[in-house]
């Protein structure tokens, strides 16, 4: 199995790195100064088992126009979500890369994050992924799992057959991070919206990590009010999650999911941190976006998009 991985961040090394455990042939997708660290190989390391493989266990290119034709099975896009309008496009125009059959499949977060994909492939060759597990990157070309609580899901937000992505679940699991497929994905990316947009700007803007903001009524005031918006934004969508009240997901949200991922800073505060584009836009903005749509009050969600998008303009 031949898998190109477009973007090897946190995530991207990680999956990288669990793929060549399992024997397939990987290939790195890089900005030159991570192409460069990437000479010296790459580490999984963290809350599971820990991988480390030389340079000469994978491929790396910054180039489209040097990967080779007729190559690569599955895509793995785990760039930000800025990045998706440039990839969609250069897939676009170089297609002599993937196999017939080829699959894309999106690490990010967020939701509507295919849309830009599906504008050159069709809904069976475009996929997503829920990832709920926390990942960092303390060096370039080393990824650490720091947080996690529940299985990686891979499935289709189009109706498309999601059998073609079990062995990829397959394989990350036996890499040794939970993986499965699932058919109501849409669900639980509603779900990751729900948390995600929650807790990462917020904890941006105050500078803490998760379990922090769980701690005075003021920041939770303003989550509920976050999580209150959003649910109303999904019922008027037509989507669903896992929960008919805001109330039932606040429960588990305050007694498990922050909880099981106190100690973690959050992808938006981390990028902020790196005076970096953040992917408000896939998050609070998608949930904006829906909310103008469907006339749906967002006022909250406005507020706090507009502060992280205050602070990116320095950027």
């Amino acid at each position: 199995m031949n898998i190109l991985i477009e973007g090897a961040g946190a995530i991207g090394i990680a999956l990288g790195a669990s793929m060549i455990s399992q024997n397939a042939n990987v290939s790195f997708y890089a900005s030159q100064r991570t192409a460069d660290k990437l000479t010296e190989g790459i580490k999984r390391i963290g809350i599971f088992n820990h991988l480390s493989f030389s340079p000469d266990s994978y491929e790396v290119y910054t180039d489209y126009n040097d990967l080779p034709e007729d190559s690569f099975d599955f895509v793995f896009v785990c760039s930000k979500t800025v990045a998706n309008d440039d990839i969609s496009n250069n897939l676009n125009e170089h297609r002599n890369i993937l196999k017939e059959g080829a699959k894309i499949i999106i690490f990010q977060n967020g939701f509507g994050n295919d849309e830009p994909y599906l504008r050159y492939f069709d809904k069976d060759e475009v996929f997503c992924a829920r990832v709920i597990t926390g990942f960092s990157r303390p060096e370039r070309n080393i990824s650490e799992v720091t947080v996690h609580t529940e299985p990686i899901l891979l499935g289709s937000l189009q109706g498309a057959d999601i059998e073609v992505l079990k062995p990829i679940a397959e394989m990350i699991s036996k890499s040794g991070i939970p993986s499965e497929i699932n058919e109501n994905l849409d669900k639980f990316l509603w779900a990751k919206m729900l948390y995600n947009c929650a807790l990462n700007p917020l904890g941006a803007i105050l500078g803490v990590n998760y379990g922090k903001l769980t701690e005075n009524d003021y920041s939770i005031a303003i989550m509920n009010k976050l999580i209150e918006e959003i649910f109303n934004v999904i019922k008027a969508a037509g989507y669903s999650t896992n929960w008919d009240k805001p109330e039932e997901y606040q429960d588990i949200f305050y007694s498990k999911l922050v909880p099981d991922t106190y100690n973690h800073f959050s992808s938006t505060y981390q990028d902020i941190s790196k005076k970096q584009k953040t992917e408000i836009d896939s998050l609070n903005g998608m949930v904006i976006k829906l909310g103008e749509k469907y006339d749906v009050d967002v006022s909250v969600n406005k507020t706090i998009y507009n502060i992280i998008k205050s602070i990116e303009a320095d950027f």
